[in-house]
């Protein structure tokens, strides 16, 4: 689900790497701690997953996605793969509860009667739906970060990423925001949370990763506990894990919830021209334009959009021959496919010279 390979970044002006050649791998509905001092490189390495930071070197692959490979215009459609919730809430103070986790489903492209069946749904989950005609400051801030919460699983992610969701909070509703995610990860959610909170740790007894000057220096896999040093008996782990590497076009196709008329006429035109026959095609160039763009468009239909497209299992890839399975250099034992680079296909969107159809 999360897998980092020898990942190294350094910015401007330090002298020593935020992140020193980390490498872990995290199992899907995994629920996780990630733990340690401030300036330990927590915030750097959740920057690196939601693609907010590039890393100097090292390899990054996100449910099958291989970020390498993502270009920057497909950024948005990646993130909404993941769930992100934020310690200061980032809520709309002009919006009311309901329209706060409408408003995330209307920018995924979701259409009003489903956002109507949807956002209930997910109100009742965090317990807020008596609550969803209030405006953000008439709520508390355990009631802030619950909304936090439904706005972020509203679109059901496979990966849920919590930076310190219980920072600002009393004891008591620590507890209701944990058990909360806890209830997410229940439902097959993967649950990455970042926390300086020893006594919920503590509890949970979940897998805690620890860092420590941009390095891992502890991974407990089972009844873990709040520790901030390393751990004598820690080598970095043997990954095995083959996922599907999703190229742009199917990134951009899979995660839209409904697509929009003008992708779908595109889409439309470029099939209709694929099937013209040859003797309607003048040019040998346009006879192999054509080509290539109907590999594009059956690769990019091959991904059925759905309303809850991360629930979806990722179109399979066919295995690459006379490729077998090797070790990377920091040990990490991985299927030649994740390694090898995703196709990149360029916009479709041309108009073909000589052709009785254009785009």
């Amino acid at each position: 689900m999360i897998l980092l390979d020898r990942v190294t970044k350094t910015y401007a002006g330090d002298k020593t790497p935020a992140l020193d050649h980390v490498s872990l791998h995290i199992e899907p509905n995994e629920f996780v701690f990630l733990v340690g001092k401030s300036g330990a490189g927590k915030s750097t390495l959740i920057k690196m997953i939601t693609k907010e930071e590039t890393p100097d070197s090292g390899k990054i692959i996100i449910g099958g996605i291989d970020l390498d490979y993502v270009k920057r215009r497909y950024i948005p459609h990646y993130r909404r793969r993941l769930g992100v919730v934020f310690q200061d809430y980032k809520l709309l103070p002009g919006r009311t509860v309901y329209e706060n986790v409408a408003f995330a489903l209307e920018i995924a492209g979701m259409s009003n009667s489903e956002i109507e069946k949807t956002v209930p749904k997910v109100l009742d989950l965090v317990g807020l739906l008596d609550k969803a005609k209030k405006f953000p400051r008439h709520l508390s801030g355990g009631e802030r970060q619950r909304v936090a919460i439904a706005r972020s699983v509203a679109r059901q992610p496979k990966i849920l990423i919590a930076d310190e969701p219980t920072g600002n909070l009393d004891e008591l509703t620590k507890r209701e925001i944990i058990d909360l995610l806890q209830r997410i990860n229940d439902f097959g959610t993967t649950v990455l949370v970042t926390t300086h909170d020893s006594n919920i740790v503590n509890d949970l007894g979940k897998r805690v990763i620890t860092l420590k000057d941009g390095q891992i220096v502890a991974d407990q896999k089972v009844n873990g506990i709040y520790r901030l040093s390393g751990s004598a008996d820690y080598n970095p782990e043997i990954i095995r894990e083959t996922p599907h590497i999703v190229t742009n076009r199917e990134l951009e196709h899979s995660t839209a919830t409904n697509v929009s008329p003008r992708l779908a006429k595109q889409l439309e035109r470029e099939e209709q021209l694929a099937q013209t026959p040859k003797r309607a095609v003048k040019s040998k160039t346009t006879r192999n334009t054509n080509r290539r763009s109907s590999t594009r468009v059956k690769e990019a239909i091959s991904a059925e959009p759905t309303i809850s497209p991360s629930f979806e299992k990722l179109p399979t890839r066919p295995e690459l021959s006379n490729h077998a399975p090797r070790q990377t250099s920091s040990g990490i034992v991985v299927d030649a496919n994740e390694l090898a680079p995703a196709p990149t296909l360029k916009p479709t969107a041309k108009r073909f010279r000589g052709s009785r159809k254009v785009l």
